[in-house]
Formats: C-alpha cells, sequence, structure tokens
C-alpha cells in the first residue's frame, strides 16, 4: 500500500466521523435543549525522506480528528403552554440528580411525579438553589414560575430554581445527548432569566446539517474510488511483473 492510499484512508477515516456527528445532529433536531456537536480536523504534515521525492513534494498531509465540541448557542424559545416546562434565556444550566450525580441539562421540559418531585424525563430530579430536590406538596395545585427561577403555588413559595453556570462550557462532557458532566468548577447565578410554559429547541440547522452530510458523502466515494482505482493499478502491475518472469 503506497502513501497516496495511506492519505486517502485518513481522509475517509475522518470524513466517517464527521458524518456520525452530522447524522447525530440530525436525529436531534427536535431534542429540547439539544447542543449540535461538530468536528475539530487538522492537517499532519509528514517530511519525506529520500533523494527521489517530487519537486514541490516534500511534506505529505494527512488529516486527523482533533477533537469534537458543542456550539452551546441558544436554540429557539418554543412555546408550549405546560407549566413545568421552562426555558433558559441566555447562559446557564438547570442541575439535575441523576444515578452518577449532578449533571447539568438546558433541556427543561419537567414532570411531576406522584411523590411531588419535579423531574426531567428521564426521571432525573430538578435541584433548587441550594442543591435539593425541587419539590410540591400534594395539596399543590396551581404552579407559577417567576423569572427568577422562584416556584410558587397557591399555597405560597415552593422552591427556588437553580441556575449554574460554568467559566468554560467547552470543559463539560457530554454523557448521552441532553446532560453534561462538569470537569470544572459551577457556581450558581446570582442573575437569571426563566420563561415558564417554554422550551428551549435543538440549535441544529436541519438544512446546513443535511448539506454538510451530501458534500461529506460526496468526498467519502471520491476518496474511496481512488483507493479502489489504486489497488487495481497496483494488481494490475503485479500482474504483468508475474506475467514477465514466467
Amino acid at each position: 500500500m503506497d502513501n497516496t492510499t495511506y492519505i486517502a484512508l485518513s481522509r475517509m477515516d475522518t470524513q466517517m466521523r464527521a458524518m456520525s456527528v452530522l447524522a447525530n445532529n440530525l436525529s436531534n433536531a427536535d431534542t429540547p435543549g439539544y447542543k449540535a456537536s461538530h468536528v475539530l480536523f487538522s492537517d499532519y504534515l509528514v517530511t519525506q525522506k529520500g533523494d527521489h521525492t517530487a519537486a514541490g513534494s516534500s511534506t505529505e498531509a494527512y488529516n486527523q480528528d482533533r477533537a469534537t465540541w458543542r456550539d452551546f448557542t441558544q436554540g429557539t424559545l418554543q412555546q408550549t403552554g405546560n407549566p413545568l416546562d421552562i426555558a433558559i434565556t441566555g447562559e446557564g444550566f438547570f442541575s439535575v440528580m441523576t444515578a452518577q450525580g449532578v449533571r447539568l441539562t438546558r433541556n427543561g421540559r419537567f414532570q411531576r411525579l406522584a411523590d411531588g418531585r419535579i423531574t426531567d424525563g428521564a426521571g432525573n430530579t430538578l435541584l433548587d438553589r441550594t442543591g435539593q430536590p425541587v419539590q410540591l406538596r400534594p395539596e399543590d395545585r396551581t404552579i407559577n414560575l417567576a423569572s427568577d427561577g422562584t416556584l410558587s403555588t397557591e399555597n405560597g413559595v415552593a422552591a427556588e430554581i437553580g441556575l449554574v453556570t460554568v467559566d468554560n462550557p467547552y470543559t463539560l462532557s457530554g454523557e448521552g445527548n441532553q446532560v453534561f458532566r462538569a470537569t470544572t468548577p459551577t457556581r450558581q447565578m446570582d442573575t437569571k432569566e426563566l420563561r415558564q410554559g417554554m422550551v428551549e429547541g435543538s440549535n441544529v440547522n436541519a438544512m446546513t446539517e443535511m448539506t454538510q452530510l451530501v458534500q461529506l458523502q460526496r468526498d467519502f466515494e471520491v476518496a474511496s474510488n481512488l483507493v479502489e482505482s489504486e489497488s487495481t493499478r497496483r494488481q494490475n502491475a503485479i500482474d504483468k511483473i508475474t506475467q514477465l518472469q514466467s
């Protein structure tokens, strides 16, 4: 296998990774609070050795997958009318208690369980400003949320929903498509803006993602055809040499 094939295969490998990320974005285009992922590529330059390199060809450029990063720009707010749907305006994350510990999320689609706890769709309990579970009393019926996170019912204040932030959101480690694990310290936000009866939609631009996916598929086919043609060329050369020696 020559260097041309290796270079083409390196591009195919990164293209497959990019297509996987794009496909996951598209599958979560309707997931509340989902943040699109993007793959960062770079060229890996290798200096050619030997006395017979072609002019202008002192290096070879291979593709490498450097990182996958999240786009934390806000998604469109969608009206639902559900009093337990809460959208964050601006920065910040809800804190929820999972089986693995406290995790962060932008998905504000919550529900009330029989015991009064407020949880997300996966059953993770929403936490208040002090890190305690947000829980309503059995007699609470009317639910009102102020923009500062104060949750009240006809019986008075029930809780203050916490909202945390991190200095660098790109240090967050994704677990699934909706929750993140903080790898650096978090802090409660003193100023927050919440909207009741709304959820933040995914920030995926489906049209842009689909266009990029189609282009990647075409580029992959070009690289695949190059590998196949190189393989055929080398096999033909081997066959001719074998015939001459027989």
